[in-house]
């Protein structure tokens, strides 16, 4: 096993993108970017203030009003988008090697991650070339439609987990429906955001239509929530940031759209497959050490399978080899940094408070290589009582808890009570069953014998506190454009409605 990281990363330019070119902030403070897998430092990177944030949205509002793109044809805006893509396929291994090392997770997750950027990429320019209004009836020689605009300048905030798969779902589509924007990656992550803007470069992108400013989220989010040339605010993070960018967007009637995270089930119930099902359960829990919106750190499980299962599960947890990324043998990688481990572990003993068991891990490993990263040990707790915190909490960590259950409407009515809908899963043979529960289930996601698969073609976001509105699909271009009705009369005639008389 080695901790030290490819030599000499090739790092993309580190300033702050603003009007189509690379600047410094205002401060000339700069903020070290570390690798989580080792505490080094990779790069350090421009801190934005708030006066950085209004040069950026001038530029995009300018961009919008008096530029060019958002009057551009939609096979114009296509091939610019198509143009990015094939670039990110290009580029793919020396960003997707940018992202382990920013995040900690393994290459080839960040491989996956970077296809399906190019993705996505590839589905709004195919989507804005099929865009059309609609036709509606009207009397007479007069004509009804509804047009699709650009909604405006957008602000976006995107997290450290999947800073540039996050980022493509809400860059591609903003930019299919002719929109401009100011980007906020994570202050922890923002290396591979970077690189994108030098893609959208690259890629022949008007300057002015994409801006990216790096910094804290307490200044340069809030400035740019704030901003009065901002039209919609498009943010992925925490149900309590999220909130409060609600409240704020509200204060001056800004659009937003909230993607907050959830508690997510995974209901195995009796009938299942459980060597698929256990197999899976570890997926949904542990991909990227379980710092996923969807992860399915919540198993739900019928208590006539539910020892098996658990079995199962605990024995392949167990086995699981921590490490880099960039190690081929590594299984799951270290949390994002040393403060957010300390988060979890916190959760791990609230619940060993709460009445659970500790069947698997809560440790962080021993081995000596490992010392310097923010590692955790995969974990299993069973037991947990349905009522306590940790059943309703999002953990964000590596942390799966089991909860034993007395059939299907045991398992629904617990997976309901909670705060959050973002995705959930069901283990059964019965098809029947499965659309049940998917009935039932207030989860924007519901999986039949699967969990974690996304589609560019489907919306993904949820119910209840895990949102507002929805990213991909054609839903996630109309979270960036207004509705307009044009009402178009060939034969104007007077009405004579008002001084008729004298």
């Amino acid at each position: 096993m080695s901790l030290s990281p490819p030599p000499n990363p090739e790092l993309p330019t580190t300033d702050l993108f603003i009007d189509g070119a690379f600047s410094a902030g205002a401060t000339g403070e700069r903020r070290d970017v570390r690798c989580p897998t080792t505490g080094r430092v990779l790069a350090t990177v421009s801190e934005a203030n708030s006066d950085d944030v209004l040069r950026a949205t001038a530029a995009a509002r300018r961009a919008f009003d008096l530029g060019g793109w958002p009057h551009a044809t939609p096979r114009e805006r296509a091939a610019v988008i198509e143009r990015a893509a094939a670039i990110l396929e290009r580029d793919g291994e020396r960003i997707a090697e940018l992202e382990t090392l920013d995040t900690g997770k393994p290459l080839a997750e960040s491989r996956d991650d970077l296809a399906q950027v190019a993705d996505v990429f590839r589905y709004y320019a195919a989507l804005v070339r099929t865009e059309a209004g609609e036709v509606n009836r009207a009397e007479g020689a007069a004509l009804s439609l509804t047009l699709r605009r650009p909604a405006g300048v957008v602000a976006m905030i995107t997290p450290w987990n999947y800073p540039l798969l996050q980022a493509s779902w809400k860059v591609a589509p903003a930019l299919a429906a002719g929109c401009t924007f100011v980007l906020k990656p994570s202050e922890l992550t923002p290396l591979t955001t970077l690189a994108l803007a030098e893609v959208l470069a690259e890629a022949g992108l008007p300057p002015g239509v994409a801006n990216v400013v790096t910094g804290a989220g307490a200044t340069v989010g809030a400035a740019l929530v704030d901003d009065p040339r901002v039209d919609v605010v498009s943010f992925t993070g925490g149900i309590a940031t999220g909130r409060l960018i609600a409240r704020a967007a509200a204060e001056r009637a800004a659009r937003v759209a909230l993607e907050l995270g959830g508690k997510n089930p995974n209901i195995v119930l009796a009938d299942a497959d459980l060597a698929v099902a256990a197999d899976r359960a570890l997926d949904a829990v542990f991909f990227h050490a379980g710092q996923v919106c969807s992860a399915g750190s919540r198993l739900l499980v019928d208590e006539r399978v539910h020892d098996e299962l658990v079995a199962r599960v605990c024995a392949r947890a167990e086995r699981i080899r921590l490490g880099a990324g960039w190690d081929v043998g590594t299984e799951m990688g270290p949390l994002i940094s040393s403060e957010h481990r300390e988060k979890v572990e916190g959760y791990v003993a609230l619940a060993l408070a709460e009445g659970a068991r500790l069947a698997v891990g809560g440790a962080r490993p021993a081995e000596p290589e490992l010392a310097a990263g923010a590692f955790l040990r995969p974990t299993v707790i069973t037991d947990l009582p349905s009522d306590g915190r940790v059943a309703r909490e999002e953990i964000f960590g590596p942390v799966l808890t089991v909860e034993r259950v007395a059939g299907l409407d045991d398992a629904l009515a617990r997976a309901n009570a909670t705060d959050t809908g973002l995705a959930a899963g069901v283990w059964t043979r019965e098809l029947k069953t499965a659309l049940t529960a998917a009935e039932r289930l207030r989860f924007g996601t519901v999986w039949w014998n699967d969990f974690h698969p996304y589609f560019p073609e489907a919306p993904w976001g949820g119910f209840k506190a895990s949102g507002v509105g929805r990213e991909l699909g054609r839903s996630g271009l109309r979270e960036y454009q207004e509705e307009q009705h044009l009402y178009l009369q060939a034969d104007p005639r007077p009405s004579g409605s008002f001084g008729r008389s004298g």
